[in-house]
């Protein structure tokens, strides 16, 4: 049981609150599942960016700044 939170605190709620995946709209198709795709992608990526800010912090920089998101994106080339 205490597995299954861990995961549902680490994971989800992650997801849930800086990715708004509730709000997401896909409901359809192939849709959900390639957004759950590149959202785990993101979060995969963030989570090693530096530095170490909030998660939040993190996405926002990387879509405000193309330097910092290339940087993001070559750090696991």
């Amino acid at each position: 049981m205490r597995a299954h939170w861990g995961v549902e605190n680490r994971l989800h709620w992650v997801l849930d609150v800086i990715f708004r995946e509730d709000m997401a709209r896909f409901r359809t198709g192939q849709g959900p599942e390639n957004m759950a795709i590149i959202r785990h992608t993101a979060l995969n990526l963030l989570s090693r960016a530096k530095p170490t800010i909030s998660l939040k912090n993190r996405r926002k920089r990387a879509g405000w700044n193309v330097d910092y998101l290339e940087t993001i994106i070559r750090q696991t080339a």
